[in-house]
């Protein structure tokens, strides 16, 4: 079982990453600059209620049926709903406190910094946690589709031989990584919320 959880954690925390990441920068653009915002919305709007798993075969067309693949599918259902959310909160930044900044003599990315990035941190923590939950949803059907090792691999291998003992174990299993990564993500808020 150790083997199998390795992998999975392994590809959730890259695929997560990298979503994350990418969607925050995204976002952060489309927040902050109008003509990003057009090409953005018009991106997102296309390719946002595609299900992300249904675009495994094709990744794995492309980028073979290693880690790659699974990887890139879980990194992809992360990226949208942490663009669409950080876009949100940027947009949604107090005006008076910028303006307040600005009459203070701020420069453009001193006011990102201090004003537009500390507002927008509790949308951005808060969407942290649902897509860690996407995460792990792709990571069991990813591993599911194509992979030896892994938590999903483990739950569909007990499926077929009727192994209920083994299947609830990676059900189990399961839970206790969304309940961890919910721990990590509350102490986060904890320690970077404090000035709420």
């Amino acid at each position: 079982m150790a083997i199998h959880i390795g992998k999975s954690l392994t590809r959730l925390l890259l695929g997560w990453l990298i979503g994350s990441l990418a969607g925050l920068s995204v976002g952060l653009a489309m927040g902050l600059w109008s003509w990003c915002r057009a090409i953005g919305d018009a991106a997102i709007s296309s390719l946002y209620p595609i299900p992300k798993i249904a675009l495994l075969p094709l990744f794995i067309l492309w980028l073979g049926i290693g880690e790659s693949s699974k990887i890139t599918t879980i990194a992809l259902g992360v990226f949208f709903p942490m663009a669409v959310s950080v876009c949100a909160a940027v947009d949604a930044a107090p005006r008076p406190f910028i303006r307040m900044a600005q009459s203070f003599g701020l420069d453009r990315m001193a006011i990102i910094v201090k004003v537009v990035l500390p507002s927008a941190l509790p949308a951005m923590l808060a969407c942290a946690r649902i897509t860690i939950s996407t995460g792990l949803v792709l990571l069991v059907a990813a591993e599911m589709i194509g992979a030896q090792y892994g938590i999903g691999a483990y739950i569909l291998a007990a499926g077929n031989i009727m192994d209920s003992e083994k299947l609830l174990a990676g059900v189990l299993v399961l839970s206790l990584l969304g309940t961890c990564a919910g721990a990590v993500i509350a102490a986060l808020e904890r320690t970077l919320l404090r000035w709420r």
